[in-house]
């Protein structure tokens, strides 16, 4: 099949790809935009709630011990700059897909990574309590099988 003068298939799957990438970056933008994509780049803990789902997770966090000495991402984000916007970019993008196509457990619940960072950050903070513990145990537990209601409050993420 002959193609007009100037025109080759090359042009059509050019302008394919460009649609598709231009469509694919602008509902990228939209939705960043929509979500308060920009907000979560603050270490504020409002900016958690953003989502009505993690609700009772602030409101627990605000009556609970860990309220005067840790924000979110001290506890929920690895320390070092690259692990912490990995985490942020998994995070962003996992949170993204559930909201918008409303596939999520809930209540909301952690992933195994995510309880990883979270046992990280417990041992990162506190060392010095952890040692001894960490020093005779066979296998350790994990810091919240023991006091799950350290930084949300009792189970259902409310009182102090």
């Amino acid at each position: 099949m002959a193609l007009p003068p100037g025109r080759s298939w090359i042009t059509g799957v050019a302008f394919a790809a460009a649609l598709t990438l231009g469509v694919l970056v602008g509902l990228g933008a939209f939705t960043f935009g929509y979500g308060e994509g920009w907000s979560y780049f603050s270490p504020d803990p409002a900016n958690c709630a953003n989502c009505h789902i993690m609700n009772p997770q602030y409101d627990g966090w605000a009556k609970a011990s860990h309220a005067d000495v840790a924000v979110c991402n001290d506890c929920h984000l690895p320390a070092d700059f690259v692990g912490k916007w990995m985490a942020k970019a998994v995070n962003g993008f996992n949170h993204s897909w559930a909201f918008t196509f409303q596939d999520f457990h809930e209540p909301i619940q952690m992933t195994p990574s995510n309880r990883r960072i979270l046992q990280a950050a417990c041992e990162r903070c506190h060392a010095d309590l952890l040692h001894p513990v960490l020093a005779n145990a066979a296998e350790a537990p994990t810091c919240t099988r023991c006091h799950s209601d350290v930084g949300h409050g009792p189970r259902l993420g409310l009182g102090r």
